[in-house]
């Protein structure tokens, strides 16, 4: 502001102009003052690095500011797309810490955001290479490795007070991919089950989930999954890098193969395959947002069924979002589903 340049060149003391700009911040009698909020999160940074692999695993931790009273802290373990990173789909960490659901971001330091530095000639073999089944192991070796990390003495009261009964797996994109794997979903060669999966997690949040490249048969590869899931996709979800193209139509294809019963499909009408992350325009100024405090909702309201068998918040939030769903979840799991 200008003012006080101005009024001392008008040859106001300046003592007693700053008396004035005092009395001016101060409130009235009978005035309260006005206290700045508290935020409803907590973000903390974690550089581990995973020795018996040399590899980093960098990790952002969204933590609850007031945990519920009495009752362990549910822990969601995110994975990102490819070219992500930590910081990436801060929309959700923030609304699920900010209502008592911690939320640690997991860096894959195989396919995040580097990929998009250097040469830009090399962008399309860098991605094509991230995509590589080893990679695509790896970041499932990432997420035990920071459960592990988070669940330890490492960050001492905060896993403490983790509750590891409602540990749930989630992730976007290849995210969601590396999340069917920690739960159980199956890649067999030469006749053995690549071990990925993590018993830990015992729910999973999978948003705009590939089809597993190369895999000729889905409800083999899906089939053991035994965890409830929530999936959630749009009908312009449509995934475009170079030998790896994707419509929207394989998410359902995901979606059908897996073996549990437990489990929910959201469908947003348009919208895009990168409307889910924090960009921040794609798939439409106006429907954008409303996609993504919709998808925030749909998890919690999922969880409390999962981990509850309580549908109440699902049934509202099927009522609050209908006008964007092209499909909307049930508002249940089978009655024969434990």
């Amino acid at each position: 502001m200008n003012a006080a340049p101005e009024a001392s060149a008008a040859g106001l003391p300046r003592r007693r102009f700053n008396a004035l700009l005092l009395a001016a911040a101060l409130p009235l009698p009978g005035q309260a003052r006005a206290q700045p909020a508290q935020a409803p999160y907590r973000v903390i940074d974690f550089d581990w690095v995973d020795a018996a692999r040399s590899r980093p695993v960098p990790a952002r931790l969204y933590w609850p500011a007031q945990p519920a009273a009495g009752a362990g802290v549910p822990l969601v373990v995110f994975s990102h797309g490819i070219g992500g990173s930590r910081q990436g789909y801060s929309y959700l960490g923030k609304h699920w810490s900010s209502r008592g659901v911690a939320s640690l971001h997991v860096q894959h330091v195989g396919s995040d955001a580097a990929l998009w530095r250097g040469n830009p000639f090399g962008v399309v073999g860098r991605l094509q290479a991230a995509a590589r089944e080893g990679e695509a192991i790896a970041r499932t070796a990432d997420l035990r490795f920071a459960l592990d990390q988070m669940l330890s003495e490492e960050t001492g009261a905060l896993g403490a007070a983790v509750d590891r009964r409602r540990l749930v797996a989630a992730g976007h994109s290849y995210g969601a991919n590396t999340t069917l794997l920690a739960i159980g979903a199956q890649v067999v060669r030469q006749g053995h089950a690549v071990p990925c999966r993590d018993d830990r997690f015992s729910a999973a949040v999978v948003i705009s989930a590939p089809p597993f490249y190369g895999e000729p048969n889905l409800a083999a590869v899906l089939g053991p999954v035994a965890v409830p899931t929530v999936h959630v996709t749009a009908t312009d979800d449509v995934i475009e890098i170079p030998g790896y193209r994707s419509g929207a139509s394989d998410r359902r294809a995901v979606f059908d193969a897996i073996g549990d019963p437990r489990k929910l499909l959201a469908v947003f009408q348009g919208g895009s395959h990168s409307v889910f992350t924090d960009r921040a325009f794609t798939g439409g100024a106006a429907l954008n947002p409303r996609v993504k405090a919709a998808t925030a909702e749909l998890a919690l309201a999922f969880l409390d069924l999962a981990f509850q068998g309580d549908d109440t918040a699902l049934g509202e939030w099927r009522t609050t979002w209908q006008p964007i769903l092209a499909q909307a979840p049930g508002t249940g799991f089978p009655a024969h589903s434990s």
